[in-house]
């Protein structure tokens, strides 16, 4: 199991040793790299920081004279200095002088694994800080002070925050999914956390790499399946927790909804601790974790950037973002399943049980068993198989994995909600626990239930285990269920299940049998109100009307004969886009057509793909929809109004149609603010300095467009394309010439702009791009429609799945699978499995017999396939 953020892999090294670095704390041996780009020089040394433990490290400095802020990023668990390698080459482009070292026991430093212990892996951080203080271009606050922050990930993170709280040179941290309290992560409540406990381990590379009093202890603690108080004191010393009144630098938290190792109560600890010394912290909560899902790792990377822009640098005018953010899931893309990703703000952190609301659950006292052995165990989280979707996103997708046993859970439902309400934070609840044998372990969760019988789904997968001591008379307990930020819609119901098994803990092996009963209302916090707000896209991300070819149709204006424009329609008066029986000739042809009788419409959200092979219409009908070129019959209505050259409507489009001009001897900053003032719109309409961030040219915008790439022209003009606020949004071909980033981007970019309730149609011959961008397609082929209508209607499909997994599936297990109840077929593909469903068959119960068959699952989702769709539709 990998525990590290994904990131680039170790790359080679030039071999020549150029210099022995004196330090004062050690030895290091450096190497220059070879292979970097100009713009950052890197090298790739050892450091000795006590005696037998020496560091491999890498230094990375900005180009240029002058001193810089330093940053020091920590890898994950199981990982090394080369997974931070690109954010480090980033943050030095930046202007930063960046450190990467491999913790004792991992890469190829020595040592044995201490758990980030004060004396180890701590102390090893302040002979780096140490290190970097006689760095010639390091900023310092004062003689051995260097001006410096702290990042990483899981393991990293944790560092950063132990270091905060035992060095005072460190200035600001960003660690992300990391860990408060590691007892607490692995222990909670005393209950053994043994899968994740069992993984952790092995992804350190056994018991053996590990300082020898935490193997000790981890092998004690796996055979008697609970923790001792040694056990918890030992991690205790080892954790974040142990210093939290020390840590008084600003604070960028980031933690994964979907994450049942280190969950979101981890930094809302984190949070409240820090705030309380007077330090600035801000929260961010991101879809992925260590259960999958998208670890949104751009976005974070930007974020992290600004903090250090703005605590390092001092630069008063960085957007470090609100103080606190949520992602949430705006629905499923059209491809692969993957989710579409918005995000909401607040002011301030609200914590985990703000504005609570009251449900009252019904339900009488109910037995439950806790079974021989606590086998057959009930299924949460999967902990490990995180594939690329993760099957706790799932749950974000409406399609639930879990899974409870008959006669061994507790059930107490509510009513029906009459409105859609919102989750945000820990739901609690007081419960009534008898037991037989003295103590209960019960596994604590709520379950969003769908009405008529459609099915469970538990939110991020996760569950809170809770030890009841002395239960045998009965005994009051309040449960803080899992932190999540999940939307109930209205006619769903909630419903609190209590199971005395989990496959993830270490249960009871005595058979015991537990009564429980509600005392209390079930408490859900509603800190960030309706469920539909999702934040406003970053100013960095909007969009603009009055593409330059619409400034080029106005000015033709002046030597063409305007006719008289039908009346507006009142009843299209909120639609989009209306386009009935559009035709255009070719020029002197009477019989030849571009575009011939097509009629599509468009609505408000949607994100509208125009395909078809070279020569089908799509540019000309773009143009035609522009006011570019007149038709030769038939409409377009762009909100009721006929469109025609010069059509005052047009100022609620914009559009990147062909590319746009601009004049080469100008900069790319002049040549935007010259075609803003030629629109005659006031200065502050334009939102410039956000369309000039989302191009991404950073110095290069003070350059001369003639130096530009043509990738680089490509950004400018879309950013051109974004100067203002257009309800509708025209894009032809919008990735050429952008990396793949860049076109991850884009597609985040129109699928978060239509959900803002404008709408985006897109021409693109990339069809995974319009797969997984657009809700609706319109098919063209030799000027005519050949399908128009929402992406799953034409790609079809929607009974198949796509089962991951980590190696090829055998013939004969997937012969196993196709036998299984509800499965109509399965068939081994490159990714793993394609397994199609029979009618009202569920992916809970497939993922749950897959478990059973020993299939190697790392991921599940819908499975699209547009591009047979589209040759079937064009007849290749």
């Amino acid at each position: 199991m990998d525990l590290r953020l994904p990131g680039t892999r170790r790359r080679r090294a030039a071999a020549a040793i150029v210099a022995l670095v004196a330090a004062g704390i050690g030895t290091w041996t450096a190497v220059a790299a070879a292979d970097d780009p100009p713009e950052v020089h890197h090298t790739d040394g050892f450091l000795t920081t006590a005696p037998g433990i020496r560091l491999d490290t890498s230094y990375f400095t900005p180009a240029g004279d002058g001193d810089h802020p330093a940053v020091l990023l920590g890898h994950g668990f199981g990982g090394s200095k080369d997974d931070v390698r690109e954010q480090a080459e980033d943050l030095a482009r930046d202007g930063y002088a960046v450190l990467t070292w491999s913790a004792r026991g991992f890469g190829r430093s020595t040592g044995k694994i201490g758990l980030n212990d004060p004396d180890g892996e701590v102390a090893d951080v302040s002979r780096l800080v140490d290190w970097l203080a006689k760095r010639p271009g390091v900023a310092l606050d004062g003689p051995g002070d260097p001006r410096v922050g702290m990042a990483g990930a899981s393991y990293g993170g944790a560092i950063a925050l132990l270091a905060a709280g035992h060095d005072t040179r460190v200035d600001a941290i960003a660690p992300a999914i990391t860990y408060w309290n590691l007892a607490d992560a692995l222990f909670p409540d005393g209950v053994f956390k043994k899968l994740w406990a069992g993984i952790f381990v092995n992804s350190g590379g056994g018991c053996d790499k590990f300082e020898p009093a935490l193997c000790r202890m981890y092998e004690r603690v796996a055979e008697s399946g609970e923790p001792d108080p040694a056990a918890v004191d030992l991690l205790e010393e080892r954790s974040p927790q142990a210093v939290g009144d020390r840590i008084e630098v600003p604070t960028l938290l980031t933690q994964g909804q979907t994450d049942s190792l280190f969950p979101l109560g981890q930094a809302d600890a984190a949070a409240r601790a820090i705030r309380a010394n007077g330090a600035p912290v801000d929260v961010d909560w991101i879809a992925g974790g260590h259960d999958g899902g998208d670890l949104e790792g751009d976005r974070v990377q930007a974020r992290v950037r600004a903090w250090f822009d703005r605590y390092l640098k001092d630069d008063r005018g960085a957007d470090t973002g609100p103080a606190f953010r949520v992602t949430r899931t705006l629905g499923t893309g059209t491809g692969d399943g993957e989710p579409r990703l918005g995000g909401i703000g607040a002011d301030t952190y609200p914590g985990l049980t703000a504005e609570p609301h009251a449900l009252e659950l019904a339900g009488r006292e109910q037995e439950f068993a806790n079974p021989p052995g606590a086998s057959p165990p009930s299924v949460s989280a999967l902990p490990g198989l995180t594939g690329t979707g993760g099957l706790a996103q799932l749950s974000s997708l409406g399609i639930g994995v879990s899974l409870d046993f008959p006669g061994q859970h507790a059930a107490f439902t509510s009513a029906r909600l009459r409105e859609d309400l919102q989750i945000t934070g820990s739901p609690t609840v007081t419960v009534h626990v008898k037991s037989t044998t003295g103590d209960a372990v019960l596994f604590a969760k709520v379950y969003d239930v769908a009405p008529d019988g459609g099915g469970q789904v538990l939110p991020a997968q996760l569950v809170t285990p809770v030890r009841v001591e002395g239960a045998r008379k009965g005994k009051d307990v309040t449960i803080t269920l899992p932190a999540v930020d999940h939307t109930v819609q209205a006619g769903h119901r909630l419903r609190l299940v209590l199971s005395a098994t989990d496959l993830g803990y270490a249960s009871p092996a005595a058979p015991a049998t537990y009564t429980v009963s509600v005392r209390s209302s079930l408490e859900v916090p509603a800190a960030l109100g309706a469920p539909d707000q999702v934040a406003g896209l970053p100013a960095w991300v909007w969009w603009a009307p009055l593409a330059g070819a619409a400034v080029a149709a106005a000015l033709l204006l002046t030597a063409r004969r305007r006719t008289a424009a039908p009346p507006p329609d009142p009843a299209l008066a909120d639609v989009p886009l209306t386009i009935t029986g559009l035709t255009k000739r070719y020029a002197g042809s009477s019989d030849r057509y571009a575009v011939r009788d097509l009629s599509f419409r468009a609505e408000r959200g949607q994100v509208l793909g125009l395909l078809g092979p070279n020569g089908a219409g799509k540019t000309t009908t773009l143009r035609m929809l522009m006011g570019l070129i007149t038709p030769d019959a038939g409409e377009i209505r762009v909100f009721g109004h006929a469109v025609a050259p010069g059509a005052s409507v047009l100022s609620r489009v914009g559009a990147f149609v062909e590319g746009a001009g601009f004049l080469p001897h100008l900069s790319g900053r002049e040549n935007l603010e010259l075609y803003w003032r030629a629109t005659g719109r006031p200065p502050e309409d334009a939102h410039l300095d956000e369309a000039l961030e989302i191009a991404g040219l950073g110095d290069a915008l003070a350059r001369a467009v003639r130096t530009y790439s043509q990738g680089m022209r490509q950004r400018l003009a879309i950013a051109q394309a974004m100067l203002g606020l257009p309800d509708l949004l025209i894009l032809d071909e919008p990735t050429n010439g952008l990396d793949p980033p860049q076109i991850r981007e884009m597609r985040e970019v129109m699928i978060r702009y239509a959900a803002a309730g404008r709408t985006v149609i897109v021409s693109s011959h990339l069809l995974a791009e319009v797969e997984q961008s657009c809700t609706h397609l319109v098919v063209m082929d030799h000027g005519r429609l050949l399908q128009a209508g929402p992406v799953r209607e034409i790609t079809g499909a929607g009974d198949t799945l796509l089962v991951g997994t980590a190696g090829p599936v055998p013939a004969p297990l997937a012969e196993k699978v196709a036998a299984l109840p509800g499965v109509a077929s399965a068939v081994p593909a490159d990714a793993g499995l394609l397994v199609r469903l029979e009618p009202g068959a569920t992916a809970r119960r497939l993922v749950a017999d897959l478990v059973r068959l020993d299939v190697p699952v790392e991921s599940v989702g819908p499975h699209r396939r547009l591009e047979d769709a589209f040759l079937t539709l064009i007849g290749d």
